[in-house]
């Protein structure tokens, strides 16, 4: 029995990357910093810490919490590039429907996950919204995940992690815990495959056969 499913944010409930890829443009230039990012590199690496999405894109940056904070400022002047993906919000209402718990964890820090579910109107049919915080482990660690289950009092094991990338298969792993890939994501299929999901999802509606 599925007690609860956890989401990821970009690229599984929220088409993002165009808006993610532009802000990010933007506050770059803003900084002042040159930049010859490949956008098909830029997407591929969507899910990790721009720490990690600079390094593996070749582009320095002096001080990447700085960044974030204007990139944050500069993000909703693109929101329009985003949208739901097809049955997201069917399939929430659904579930809330149905009693099944659900979480949102993100690599986005707090106030930018509480923000953007708020702006698509989804934050009220997800029981808990975790984002990067300060001093707690992030996806592929499984802290975050242990805490919405206990926040919901659902066991791990009796959970399902839903994401686009090998950091949402992994943290459901090493959680314990079922995990589906959607393949509308920032991974194509064959990537997703060498992480050996549960499940694969190609329109969000299918969730419900999982339970």
């Amino acid at each position: 029995m599925i007690e609860c499913i956890v989401f990821d944010l970009d690229g599984t409930l929220v088409n993002s990357s165009e808006n993610i890829y532009k802000a990010t443009i933007k506050a770059l230039e803003k900084l002042g910093i040159s930049n010859n990012i490949d956008k098909n590199k830029f997407i591929g690496l969507l899910g990790y810490h721009f720490k990690d999405i600079f390094d593996g894109c070749n582009v320095e940056v002096p001080d990447v919490e700085y960044f974030i904070d204007e990139y944050k400022k500069i993000y909703f002047d693109f929101i329009d590039e985003s949208h739901l993906y097809n049955n997201a919000e069917n399939l929430l209402q659904h579930l809330q429907s149905n009693n099944i718990k659900t979480g949102l964890l993100t690599t986005k820090a707090q106030d930018q996950a509480d923000k953007i579910t708020s702006h698509f109107g989804i934050d009220k049919y997800l029981d808990v919204i975790e984002g990067r915080k300060i001093g707690v482990a992030i996806k592929p660690a499984p802290d975050q995940f242990y805490k919405i289950c206990n926040d919901v009092n659902a066991n791990p094991e009796n959970s399902i992690m839903i994401g686009d990338t090998e950091l949402d298969i992994l943290c459901g792993k090493n959680a314990g815990a079922k995990t589906a890939a959607v393949t509308h994501g920032c991974r194509n299929i064959d990537e997703l495959k060498n992480y050996n999901p549960d499940y694969y999802i190609h329109d969000l509606k299918e969730v419900i056969n999982l339970l």
